[in-house]
């Protein structure tokens, strides 16, 4: 037989009247467990003592109208020992601010809808405290104190008035905090210390007099969307943390830190935004930082730090600062308005910026100093009086795919003996783009900078750095200049539109410059200061002098020994003057189109090698120059004019407007999408392929994507030599001849028809193809040929394949766009068909077999020819020929 729980009673407490207790006190003593005590409204003074799973609620509709007042200085007003506690609608007064008003030893306590004063709310041991919709006020070192290994949970509770910390959480206690708001406390709003774990959810830290959120030791805290603002000392302190455990929340992946912060604002800082040192860990998601009146985010001693999406707005100080052995990292994140640096790291730190913003900085917005180590990826900086990423000391930078903009120095500063390795590097405008003055390693890889006020790129005295694939346009004065004494590398790099001279040696200098284009200079291509050396090996150097000025290409002064090899000097009044004194050697250099020329000059099918020396017998590929007053309307309507090819002609103009979206991104400063402009032709004969090859490389040129948009025809003879070491040199010397404009290969698959150890033909491929990556910008590809054959080939090697990814068929021409272009020819030449012509000529094209061997346009034009000598006998005959006779093309003059 089951026993049956007794029902709960009811007991009162009231000043008068029957049925009621005088006190709580002697309620509670008369209560047992799971009683409830109704109060009465009014003042009462008393030492509670609750031993049993007790309620304590004010009579129906007196909420806040119960006073319980502290019988005794030294003792709390409630005191709970028994699990179970339930107090609501309660105010609690006690007469110490700096002893508990509240005391939970062990057990538990629920508090609901109450005020406490005059003693802050404390728990120990093991005991369990909760306060839902409470005010505590008035209290001394600490609003509420839980220091235990127990459960705390408040829920919609204000702290404020504290001559202290508004909450302490501390020993191993786990915290549930929601709705919390402190204001006007003298310590730090939140306080987490010792094991505790807390999640503070929708809190409000408002006015501390010092930190908003303190965490120490080994405790773990998340904070979800709260709000910090206006305190007297860090937003934010991390002093310590413990790793969190996995199972804690539902975070991100990189949630591993001690403390998280989520969707929070901290605003108004006295000193930092957020503070980390010691051993603290902490991940910022998606907050925002703002109007600090120190940096943003600090991370010291042997701390970490990790911002995703974040926001900082403002700071007097940095932005982001990193000392000691600190570890911080930022993705996605926004910098902006510091009255410091943008990113400040140093001693021994590692940072990483990934996909973030840095800009209006009032010094430089990327800072390394010290032996820091700082990594940039994708990352856009920019307006600063200062330098936009500066490494100095023994700072290690490595840099991929960044946009540095309008800074008043250096986009990039590299000085002391620090080191860097940039890749992918842009500077737009600003002082000068990139100085390399370290006497550390530095190695710069496909970087632009244009529209420098000053230099390009300086690389500074007695330095050594290495330029690969880097680009230079638009700059106020000199291009590239290489400092006194400086023996840097440099290496398929191009210098355009320099105001001053292209590329600058300073006394002494001796760098080893290899396929380096520089054209269109203001004063000179090449200047070669005094005592300066250095090897110059298959450059070109085009168009020197601007604004009617005439100054030589390259220009020796007095003292200096360069050695050029393999050198093409082009469209220029003088190619080279050297100072009294001076002792250039020039090995196998060209002019080309110089009005004063003191190097050797060569035909338009003999240009000098790109990679090496001379070829013997030459090359039998043929130019034909782009004519300069192209304009893209005009080469569109040409295109359209052409006969026949209407898919060749829909893919071009889609061509056409994909490369003026890509140009427009580059402007921009946006990263261009990958994009291929080398092109497979395949077509029988006489369809057009080299007419549109010629067209397309002036239509590129036209776009901007191509700096003369010339066409190079070539097939396997110009490109495959004889014997050993022959090929590789043939080859990029038709390449360098092709550069600005488009190389059309011929019947490509020739290169792999032959097999045998004498055959060249995989050693021109493999040429070409590295020739392709080391100037991608500078030269178009098109391969021709019939389409079974040309698709083995591009099969036929993974380079080719990787390359060639867009194949424009031309279509044998219809018999009526074969009269067309007899037509065509016709008018040309001052001929007329007659109607009867045209359909003699529809009907004789109609009979023609169109197999390999057919010639398409070819054999229009060839019959066009045969038509007018036939016509040509004809009208000898005749006794008197009037001259619509001689313009006449009849019927019977087709063979």
């Amino acid at each position: 037989m089951t026993a049956t729980a007794a029902p709960t009673a009811v007991h009162r407490v009231a000043p008068k009247g029957r049925g009621a207790h005088r006190s709580i006190s002697a309620a509670v003593r008369a209560a047992a467990d799971g009683d409830e005590i109704r109060i009465a409204p009014g003042e009462y003074v008393e030492a509670l003592v609750l031993d049993r799973a007790v309620s304590l609620l004010p009579e129906e509709g007196a909420e806040h109208s119960v006073r319980v007042l502290g019988a005794d200085p030294g003792r709390p007003v409630l005191e709970v020992g028994a699990s179970g506690a339930h107090l609501v609608g309660l105010v609690l007064t006690g007469q110490d601010p700096g002893l508990p008003a509240v005391l939970v030893a062990a057990g538990s306590l629920e508090l609901e809808g109450c005020e406490v004063s005059g003693g802050r709310v404390e728990a120990g041991g093991d005991a369990s405290l909760a306060l839902r919709d409470c005010r505590v006020s008035g209290a001394a070192l600490a609003g509420v104190h839980a220091n235990t290994t127990g459960a705390t949970d408040l829920v919609d509770t204000l702290v404020e008035d504290v001559d202290g910390t508004g909450v302490v959480l501390g020993s191993a206690t786990a915290a549930e905090v929601t709705g919390l708001t402190v204001r006007r406390v003298t310590g730090s709003g939140v306080r987490v210390r010792g094991r505790a774990g807390a999640v503070l959810r929708d809190c409000r830290i408002n006015a501390p007099g010092r930190s908003g959120l303190l965490v120490e030791d080994d405790a773990t805290v998340t904070a979800l969307d709260c709000r910090v603002e206006e305190t007297v000392a860090e937003g934010i302190r991390v002093l310590g943390s413990s790793p969190r455990p996995g199972e804690a929340l539902e975070l991100p992946a990189a949630a591993e830190g001690g403390v998280v912060l989520a969707d929070c604002q901290v605003l108004s800082t006295g000193a930092d935004g957020v503070a980390v040192s010691g051993s603290g860990d902490v991940l910022l998601l998606n907050c925002r930082l703002r109007d600090g009146a120190g940096p943003g985010v600090t991370a010291g001693d042997d701390s970490r730090a990790a911002l995703v999406d974040c926001q900082v707005d403002r700071p007097h100080g940095s932005c982001l600062v990193a000392r000691g052995n600190a570890h911080l990292s930022a993705e996605g994140t926004s910098m902006r308005g510091s009255r410091a640096n943008g990113l400040l790291a140093g001693d021994r730190s590692r940072v990483t910026l990934a996909s973030s913003d840095v800009r209006d900085c009032g010094f430089s917005a990327v800072h390394a100093c010290d032996d820091a180590r700082l990594s940039l990826t994708s990352c856009r900086i920019g307006g600063t009086p200062e330098h936009g990423v500066r490494a100095t000391d023994r700072a290690e930078l490595t840099v991929e795919g960044v946009r540095v903009s309008d800074c008043g120095l250096s986009g990039l500063q590299i000085d002391a003996a620090a080191q860097a390795r940039v890749r992918g590097l842009s500077v737009v405008r600003g002082r000068t783009g990139i100085s390399a003055e370290s006497t550390g390693t530095v190695v710069l890889e496909e970087c632009d900078v244009t529209e420098a006020e000053r230099a390009g790129i300086t690389c500074g005295t007695a330095t050594s750095a290495v330029l690969r694939d880097c680009r230079i346009s638009g700059t106020g004065t000199a291009g590239l200049v290489v400092g006194e004494r400086a023996t840097p590398s440099i290496e398929d790099c191009t210098v355009r539109d320099a105001t001053g001279s292209g590329l600058v040696l300073g006394p002494a200098a001796e760098p080893r410059v290899k396929s380096v284009t520089v054209a269109r200079s203001g004063k000179n291509n090449l200047f070669v200061g005094e005592k300066a050396r250095g090897v110059f090996e298959h450059c070109v150097f085009a168009g020197a002098g601007a604004d009617g000025q005439s100054f030589p290409a390259v220009h020796v002064a007095a003292g200096s020994a360069p050695v050029l090899r393999g050198c093409l000097v082009r469209d220029t009044e003088e190619d080279v003057a050297a100072e009294k004194g001076a002792r250039p050697v020039f090995d196998d250099c060209l002019s080309r189109n110089v009005s004063n020329p003191a190097l050797p000059t060569g035909p338009k099918e003999a240009l000098p090698s790109a990679a090496g020396g001379n070829a013997a017998g030459g090359t039998s590929a043929r130019e034909t120059e782009a004519p300069p007053e192209d304009t893209l309307e005009d080469l569109l309507a040409e295109l359209d004019g052409l006969a026949g090819l209407d898919r060749v002609k829909h893919d071009v103009s889609s061509l056409v407007k994909l490369m003026q979206t890509v140009r427009r991104r580059e402007e921009m400063g946006l990263a261009a999408p990958p994009l291929s402009r080398h092109l497979v032709f395949t077509g029988n004969p006489g369809t057009g392929k080299t007419t549109v090859a010629r067209l397309y490389g002036r239509i590129l040129a036209a776009v901007g994507l191509l700096e003369r948009g010339h066409l190079v025809e070539a097939d396997r003879s110009a490109l495959v030599g004889e014997y050993v070491g022959h090929t590789g040199p043939k080859t990029a010397r038709v390449f360098d001849q092709a550069r600005g404009g488009v190389l059309f290969i011929d019947e490509a698959y020739s290169l792999t028809q032959y097999t045998g150890t004498n055959d060249f033909g995989q050693e021109a491929i493999a040429t070409l193809l590295k020739l392709m990556e080391d100037h991608r910008d500078d030269v178009v590809v098109i391969v021709a040929g019939y389409p079974r054959e040309m698709e083995v080939f591009v099969r036929s090697n993974p380079g080719l394949a990787s390359r060639f990814t867009r194949t424009l068929l031309f279509e044998d021409y219809g018999s009526a766009e074969l009269v067309s272009i007899v037509e065509h020819q016709a008018a040309q030449h001052q001929y007329e068909l007659t109607p009867a012509s045209r359909e003699a000529l529809t009907a004789h094209f109609d009979t023609v077999p169109r197999g390999r061997g057919f010639g398409n346009g070819r054999a229009a034009r060839q019959l066009f020819q045969t038509m007018t000598e036939r016509q040509a006998y004809r009208v000898a005959e005749l006794a008197e020929a009037s001259e619509s006779d001689l313009m006449t093309l009849t019927p019977e003059d087709l063979p």
